[in-house]
């Protein structure tokens, strides 16, 4: 499977030479697409009580959320921003934190302090396998050619879910992280993503030096912090990466902070701050054209109820 990064800068590249060819055949055509995509929602409610966490956007333009609350996976057309619960999650104890899908149509869900790791049918919504890794909190995960990383945020380590023939799962492994990882006596390890040249894996943590990100090699484990000048990500949670472009999504100071990396994602430049009224604690990020998606956690409210109202928002690409 071609890396989500590789995938959606081709895809991009692909749409804008479409685009251009069209409009130098087509010409008002052209810009009447253009402007029936430019009315796509900039954001759009979620379930009330849904507590969303995590987002993915595969090869179609639906974008898929994970719940907090049960574990549910709701699915939502960015075209009209409607949408539907595709799957029933196991229930309360059982959330849906992080969650990316492949090409074949397979989710993969971190389980949060089920100490799970799920995969999910997203044409059926049948759940295909259930891991029980022993963790204290799977948090997130990013999808490699031959794996699904998870970060443990309570614990030194990463689980490798290992992925076979058409990417279906195989078993899972556990890998210690070394060198500069500093594990705190909490919350630490957030994010994953993986280096613009597939090499390596990036992984947010929240104490290392007030906020580092680290680049973490995975056949050993040996992490090295990434050198941001002086930036921190004390509140990084989800990553998105673009090329080279690199977005940390910072809950609780509502903000997405925005790096340019080297190939091998050792060095990075802080290049913006993307701020907007609407955010109300996002937590993960997941993009399609020119936008990228977020679901608003509001982890500001600390006794959500059914009634409690959720949305995502969608902002522009730096």
């Amino acid at each position: 499977m071609a890396s989500p990064a590789r995938s959606f800068a081709r895809r991009r590249l692909l749409t804008t030479t479409a685009a251009l060819t069209g409009a130098a055949f087509l010409g008002g055509t052209a810009h009447a697409a253009e402007t029936r995509k430019a009315a796509w929602p900039a954001g759009f409610p979620l379930p009330n009580g849904f507590q969303p966490e995590g987002i993915t956007i595969g090869s179609s333009p639906f974008a898929y959320f994970g719940s907090l609350a049960d574990g549910d996976i709701y699915r939502a057309a960015l075209s009209t921003g409607r949408g539907s619960v595709i799957s029933k999650g196991l229930g309360a104890g059982h959330p849906t934190v992080g969650l990316k899908i492949d090409r074949h149509g397979r989710l993969f869900l971190s389980g949060g302090a089920s100490g799970e790791l799920r995969t999910v049918d997203a044409r059926s919504g049948a759940i295909e396998k259930v891991y029980a890794v022993g963790g204290t909190f799977v948090n997130d995960v990013i999808l490699t050619p031959d794996a699904a990383w998870f970060t443990e945020t309570y614990k030194a380590v990463l689980y490798k879910l290992v992925l076979g023939r058409h990417g279906a799962p195989v078993g899972v492994e556990t890998v210690a992280l070394s060198g500069d990882w500093v594990q705190g006596d909490g919350f630490t390890a957030n994010g994953i993503e993986r280096t613009p040249d597939g090499s390596a894996l990036l992984v947010v943590n929240v104490v290392a030096n007030g906020g580092d990100l680290m680049r973490v090699d995975p056949r050993t484990g040996a992490a090295r912090a990434v050198d941001l000048g002086t930036s921190k990500l004390p509140n990084g949670d989800g990553l998105l990466l673009l090329g080279r472009t690199l977005y940390a999504v910072q809950q609780a100071q509502n903000a997405i902070d925005v790096f340019r990396l080297n190939a091998a994602g050792t060095k990075g430049t802080a290049i913006a701050r993307i701020t907007d009224p609407r955010f109300r604690i996002p937590t993960t990020a997941a993009a399609w054209g020119n936008r990228i998606y977020l679901p608003n956690a509001r982890f500001d409210v600390e006794q959500p109820t059914p009634d409690t109202d959720y949305d995502a928002v969608a902002v522009h690409q730096v």
